[in-house]
């Protein structure tokens, strides 16, 4: 008996050194195999019937075109899984309109009655140059003070208040209009806060005459309505005083009233064209100021100080370029 379980011993020796056999393709980690064979005294009974558990890579076997295909599916798989973003070119733009009686409010209000009390009370201070055979200058310049009209300065201040609380609700009707009846990307252009988005525009790094082109550009945009609100009140006001005349005429203005109606008329277009000739003389001259004065310094603050400079600057221009003109011609 002894000699038989020692050739039994040897025989599965053999047997389990064949089934260590592994390919040379296979890694030394994944090419180990081993097996549970059953208690040494009882081997004679099972004989070869041995239970083995074998570990191997099984990748190492598949093609590299078969794992591309996988990947491939694997990949179409997710794509069809996950939901698909279909990215938009429509631009959200954030309009948000001033209030329509916004010239009325305290501050603003405040703000333009001190301005056009200034503007016409200012020239009553102002001392007439003396004379050399006048000795008591200071007493003259005092009486000529209290002898003066204060009446008149300020029924002109008022007309000035009026004047322009009337051309800030105008462009607040016409940014009300502009919201209605044009493009959303456009409306938002001509509301632009454009002291801030010149701001903006400076921290991109752009060359300065890409940049005071810009802000011209946008500042021109930016201050149309305001030009077209005040064309609008001016050419109103021309009007009104052109009608009032044929509506409440003189007594001795009625037999001369149908000879002077083609006059008035002519009268009233070219007061027309100049008030247009000067509305475009600021908006363009408002443009070109902010566009330089933003370089000059800080950029929101230049572009403020640009666009008020160049908005008084042009009308001015022009009114000297015509009278040379017209003196030329003479």
């Amino acid at each position: 008996m002894a000699g038989i379980a020692i050739v039994l011993d040897l025989l599965n020796k053999s047997h389990n050194k064949h089934a260590f056999h592994s390919s040379s393709s296979l890694s030394s980690a994944a090419a180990v195999s081993a097996f549970a064979s059953a208690p040494f005294a009882s081997r004679f009974l099972f004989g070869s019937f041995e239970p083995r558990v074998a570990y191997c890579d099984a990748a190492a076997a598949i093609d590299d075109d078969y794992l591309a295909a996988i990947r491939k599916m694997s990949a179409d798989t997710l794509q069809l899984q996950t939901p698909t973003y279909i990215p938009t070119s429509s631009k959200v733009y954030n309009i948000q309109p001033k209030p329509l009686f916004s010239a009325f409010e305290f501050r603003a209000l405040a703000m333009t009655t001190v301005r056009s009390l200034l503007m016409f009370y200012l020239p009553l201070l102002e001392p007439k140059p003396a004379s050399e055979d006048d000795d008591d200058f200071l007493n003259n310049a005092a009486e000529e003070l209290r002898g003066a009209d204060l009446i008149v300065p300020l029924k002109k201040s008022v007309k000035q208040i009026a004047r322009e609380t009337t051309v800030v609700t105008t462009r607040r009707v016409l940014e009300r209009l502009a919201i209605s009846y044009v493009s959303q990307r456009m409306a938002w252009k001509l509301l632009k806060d454009v002291p801030q988005s010149t701001l903006r525009k400076a921290g991109r790094g752009w060359p300065t005459h890409v940049y005071i082109y810009k802000v011209s550009q946008t500042t021109l945009r930016g201050h149309f309505l305001g030009i077209a609100a005040s064309w609008t009140v001016q050419v109103g006001i021309e009007i009104y005083r052109c009608v009032n005349r044929y509506v409440k005429p003189k007594p001795e203005e009625v037999d001369e009233e149908q000879g002077e109606i083609a006059e008035q008329a002519k009268d009233l277009g070219n007061k027309v064209v100049g008030i247009t000739v000067r509305c475009g003389a600021s908006l363009v001259f408002a443009a070109i100021g902010a566009g330089i004065c933003s370089c000059l310094m800080r950029p929101s603050t230049g572009q403020w100080i640009g666009c008020a400079l160049g908005d008084l600057a042009g009308p001015m221009v022009v009114s000297i370029c015509l009278q040379k003109t017209l003196q030329a011609d003479g």
